[in-house]
Formats: C-alpha cells, sequence, structure tokens
C-alpha cells in the first residue's frame, strides 16, 4: 500500500514538474526598445560552423540579429525552412545566427560537416551558422550566458529549455525579445518586432 502512495505521490510530481518545464518554455518575452539597462552582445565572438572565420557581431551594427539554438533532428527542424524565408525577405534589415546544439536529446549528433550538408542540401541555407556549442550547463558559450542571465544583458534571466529557442536583437546589440520554440519564425508578433 506505501508502494502504491509512494509511487501515486512521485508520479504526480513528475506530471507537475513536466508541466512547469512545459509552460516555462510557452512564454514569450518582449522588452522595451529603450531600455537603458540593457547591455550590447557586441564584444561577444564565436567561431564559424566551419571554424575558418570568427563571427563578430559589431560588424551587425544597424541590423537586428536573431540567434536561434539549432538541431537537425528535431521535431522542430522544418523551423529552418522559416528562418531561411525571413532571412531572405529581412536582409536588408535582419541577420539570422543558427547556434547548432545537441544538448537537447542528442538531436545534433553530427559533426561540423554533417550540419552543414543537412542544412545546404534540405533547406539550403544561407544564413550563418555557428560552431556547435552548449546554450546551457558548465561549457555554456560567452553568447548563451550573455542571452541567458540578466546580469549580463541587463533585461532577462531565461533558460534555454529546448532547440529553436530564439532571441532577438535591436539594431545596437541589445536584447529586444525571447521566443519558445513553438514560436514559428514567420509568427507576427517576431516579424512586426522586426518591421520596426
Amino acid at each position: 500500500m506505501f508502494r502504491r502512495i509512494f509511487a501515486f505521490i512521485l508520479s504526480g510530481g513528475l506530471v507537475l514538474t513536466l508541466k512547469a518545464c512545459i509552460s516555462g518554455q510557452n512564454k514569450t518575452a518582449i522588452f522595451p526598445e529603450d531600455s537603458s539597462a540593457a547591455s550590447s552582445l557586441y564584444p561577444i565572438r564565436i567561431q564559424t560552423l566551419d571554424g575558418k572565420s570568427t563571427i563578430d557581431f559589431s560588424s551587425f551594427k544597424g541590423k537586428k540579429i536573431l540567434i536561434v539554438n539549432t538541431a537537425s533532428e528535431c521535431g522542430y527542424t522544418p523551423q529552418y525552412e522559416a528562418l531561411e524565408v525571413l532571412q531572405n525577405k529581412y536582409k536588408d534589415k535582419l541577420v539570422i545566427i543558427g547556434c547548432p546544439c545537441n544538448q537537447f536529446g542528442g538531436q545534433e549528433p553530427g559533426d561540423t560537416a554533417a550540419i552543414r550538408e543537412f542544412c545546404t542540401k534540405n533547406y539550403q541555407i544561407t544564413f550563418l551558422l555557428t560552431e556547435k556549442i552548449e546554450v546551457k550547463g558548465k561549457n555554456q558559450h560567452a553568447l548563451y550566458a550573455f542571452l541567458t542571465q540578466k546580469a549580463k544583458n541587463g533585461v532577462l534571466d531565461a533558460e534555454v529549455m529546448w532547440n529553436f529557442n530564439k532571441f532577438l536583437l535591436d539594431e545596437n546589440g541589445k536584447l529586444l525579445a525571447y521566443f519558445p520554440s513553438k514560436v514559428k519564425p514567420d509568427d507576427p508578433q517576431l516579424t512586426g518586432m522586426i518591421e520596426k
């Protein structure tokens, strides 16, 4: 009898934990464009997927930046197509940067060549892809430390919960908004912020 009660309590706790994770993943956060507390991403650098060059975010001054943690074997992977459409539609005012990551369900297991081939062959990706990185935990890349820590970005503490979370930065490299995985790249709320 005790085991049944314990199992019931344990399963209830698991359901509540899962519900909390899912609801946390579904919240969009938008910040005032004139947020004086916001810091700029510009000092941060990251390697490109092929490792042959470094992405200097300050070179995008004057354009908004959309940063997305990506994976090739995720249910959200088809968002690559919409990201490419978005890049082409707003190329004069937006830069999209995909950051391959294998931390969620092992859904980006490939090496650099496999990731590039997958993205090119299946989605004809032309937007920037970075080296494969970790977006959370002890080996979190400095880019994601900036995006997820209010002490660094000035506006938000966030936890990347799954693949295809999106961070939109303004024309000065300051964080404007966070969109969870379920928000598609062509969502009017996201495109509306790009058009401002």
